[in-house]
């Protein structure tokens, strides 16, 4: 329809009066899909044991802060001072359980009152969540990839040292070792490290550790594990063997001149397909008193070569190759133990969404059980958000040979835009509680179904 020119121009332009007055208005309507998940998941109750030993007086416990750390991870935010562009919500204060947020001071001093119990109890707590999820799933087999990450700290922290940091060169930075649940994409624990540390170091009672935490629930499960080279070294291979976990590690066989030999005078390969190509072999180290199998590697790949080309042909390519030695306890063929292993690249895609949306990256504090309990709530935040789409939704895909997640999860990111970043009213029609969600569409479908999910579960 073709409008006049005087229907759309305005000659009036007023700058209208503005007022602020307390309505119940919440940027964050969405987050009543974790109110529920929180409530189904008893996290408050949980909290409150974790913290229970410190007997504290203050207003704000050690619970409600933590409670918020979560929630500020999930809303987007990262320094703690981003606590003020959410400081009068009412939708989470209602979430945290309180009628006024904490200040930045209130949330610092809280934190140093914590001592290492209060930390080692988050720590369980958080675990203990993702057990039990693996333990309701009833999968026969679990996927634990085990590896560190750089996280770098802008000052002298506690427990931080000047180590491995590609990003940062000589910056201090803790090196915390990992492990993440393959299925479900989640973080199961981490162990907190220096920055110079060696990536194995504490790496046996770590894989220890994690395996009795599943197996103490799941006593039947079959448990499988993928390291890097890092990890390669005859204690953390007899843990592995010792507690029946199958694994694919790889061996750094350019430093192995014996290995490196056999590999250089192999002719004969046996042929994947164009690209890949492999050989078997038994063998170990001369201070090993057992020999491992090993699945020898090679993959084409083309290398251009450098120099001046003329202008009328293409650039020449040869083919080269690349070699890999994974060395493993399955007794499955060599394609599915290559496959199982490049798959461990999955985990690098949770480091990278833990640290881009959950913060995972930030460190707070100069001390280092504060920063200790920042991690655990990072984590608990991106588990949490699995947690909600597993309950949720069905399962997509069966067991794949690289054990891929059996969910399509939605990034922590996405659900935020989508989901929490919701204007809302809060209203008491009749005396009932009612959230009004400024919604349509796709969002009001997705906060309807899960909303009906967690209430039928």
């Amino acid at each position: 329809m073709k409008l006049r020119k005087a229907e759309i121009v305005r000659r009036v332009h007023a700058v209208p009066r503005v007022e602020f007055e307390s309505q119940g208005l919440s940027s964050f309507g969405g987050l009543v899909v974790f109110a529920a998940l929180f409530d189904a998941l008893g996290l408050a109750a949980r909290l409150r044991r974790c913290f229970a030993h410190l007997g504290s007086t203050r207003v704000y416990g050690m619970c409600r802060v933590a409670m918020q750390l979560v929630v500020h991870v999930l809303l987007g935010f990262r320094r703690l001072r981003d606590r003020d562009y959410y400081a009068t919500d009412p939708l989470v204060c209602r979430l945290v359980g309180v009628s006024k947020l904490p200040d930045v001071s209130t949330i610092t001093r809280t934190l140093a009152a914590a001592d290492g119990r209060a930390a080692e109890n988050l720590r369980e707590m958080s675990r203990g969540l993702v057990v039990e999820r693996l333990a309701e799933e009833k999968l026969a087999r679990v996927t634990m990839d085990f590896d560190g990450s750089v996280l770098t700290t802008k000052g002298h922290a506690e427990g931080s040292a000047v180590g491995y940091n590609p990003k940062r060169k000589g910056a201090r930075s803790y090196y915390p070792l990992f492990c993440v649940i393959s299925q479900v994409g989640q973080f199961l624990d981490v162990h907190h490290r220096p920055g110079n540390t060696h990536d194995s170091n504490g790496a046996s009672e770590f894989i220890e550790r994690c395996a009795d935490a599943v197996r103490e629930r799941m006593p039947r499960v079959v448990l499988e594990s993928r390291l890097d080279s890092a990890f390669y070294d005859d204690s953390v291979v007899q843990k592995l063997e010792s507690l029946a976990i199958e694994f694919a590690i790889a061996v750094p066989f350019h430093r192995l001149p014996a290995l490196k030999r056999t590999v250089e005078m192999r002719e004969r390969w046996r042929v994947i397909d164009q690209q890949w190509a492999y050989f078997e072999h038994e063998w170990s180290p001369q201070t090993w008193d057992h020999k491992l199998r090993l699945v020898i590697v090679r993959q084409k790949r083309k290398v251009s070569h450098r120099g001046p080309l003329q202008l009328d042909m293409f650039e020449p390519v040869d083919h080269e190759y690349e070699y890999k030695v994974i060395a493993t306890s399955k007794t499955a063929s060599a394609a599915a133990v290559i496959d199982f292993f490049h798959g461990r690249g999955n985990h690098e895609a949770r480091f990278a969404e833990g640290k881009q949306f959950a913060a995972l990256d930030y460190i707070p504090c100069r001390r280092l059980i504060p920063n200790r309990i920042w991690t655990y709530t990072s984590l608990l935040a991106h588990n949490l958000s699995r947690e909600l789409q597993m309950r949720t939704t069905e399962r997509t895909r069966s067991t794949s040979p690289t054990r891929s997640a059996l969910w399509d999860f939605n990034l922590l990111g996405t659900i935020r835009n989508l989901i929490i970043r919701r204007a809302a009213r809060i209203t008491r029609p009749s005396n009932r509680l009612t959230v009004t969600i400024a919604a349509d569409g796709h969002a009001q479908h997705e906060i309807s179904r899960f909303l009906a999910q967690l209430r039928a579960a």
